[in-house]
């Protein structure tokens, strides 16, 4: 199996400018305002991040021989959008 440098830049840069300011980033980045152990929270949040895009790389395999991709992302956009309205009514609510 050998590596696909191509694919693997365009991964990073993808997910690297997607994870900017998003909220696992600030959530991490206000638990190490907290404890004060910067390597802790770094090494917990890393690993947290690498076992989510293991879950993530294997049900996509798996998922993308099962499922047409074109339902994958049509499914993916409706997950995304039920997520905002979720977080809209719920700001509205609290």
């Amino acid at each position: 199996m050998a590596l696909n440098w191509q694919v693997v830049a365009s991964s990073f840069v993808m997910i690297f400018l997607a994870e900017l300011g998003d909220k696992t980033q600030l959530g991490t980045f206000a638990f190490a305002t907290r404890v004060r152990s910067p390597l802790s929270v770094f090494l917990g949040a890393s690993a947290a991040l690498v076992l989510t895009t293991f879950i993530a790389v294997v049900l996509g395999e798996v998922l993308g021989r099962l499922i047409p991709e074109k339902i994958i992302k049509v499914a993916a956009g409706l997950l995304f959008l039920g997520f905002g309205v979720a977080t809209i009514v719920d700001a509205f609510r609290g």
